[in-house]
């Protein structure tokens, strides 16, 4: 770029011009993420014809506390994939009833829906562990995810460390 049309009586070196730019987009991508408050989320689904995956991006709101962004995630989790190509993890009435984060853990307890496979095949412990992978992936403070249903462990010795 010829800059001295622009600015006749300034010599900018381009070293000097590149971090500039450079600064203005990092603080730009710094100034959105806290005043809009959005975080990239990444979900698996499996595509209907080949169970290939599909991975989804996302931007959820993010907030103050850990557990209530991890219950954003699982919720969004739970709505199914955008594609019509791909495969819902959960049956479409399964609900979270509740969500704790406590050192390290996530317990999280669905309903009775969250136990029958999902329309036109998939396999419940594999959803389960693929739903797992995601928040673990997404929010790399979790050690482990302790599942319920209903109030009762749901594989339970599948999910330890």
């Amino acid at each position: 770029m010829n800059f001295r049309g622009i600015f006749p009586r300034f010599r900018f070196p381009a070293s000097l011009l590149l971090a500039c730019a450079m600064l203005a987009f990092m603080s730009a991508a710094l100034i959105e993420f806290h005043v809009l408050g959005l975080a990239r989320r990444t979900f698996v689904f499996y595509d209907i014809d080949s169970g290939d995956v599909a991975v989804e991006e996302r931007m959820l709101r993010h907030s103050t506390s850990r557990e209530r962004d991890i219950t954003r995630y699982v919720d969004e989790a739970l709505l199914g994939p955008v594609s019509p190509d791909s495969l819902p993890l959960f049956p479409r009435g399964t609900r979270l009833h509740s969500l704790l984060y406590r050192d390290g853990v996530v317990y999280a307890n669905f309903s009775e829906d969250a136990i029958l496979p999902p329309q036109e095949g998939g396999e419940v412990f594999h959803n389960f562990e693929t739903i797992r992978s995601g928040i673990r992936r997404n929010f790399p403070s979790v050690e482990e995810v302790r599942f319920f249903i209903d109030g009762r462990a749901a594989f339970s010795a599948d999910f330890r460390r």
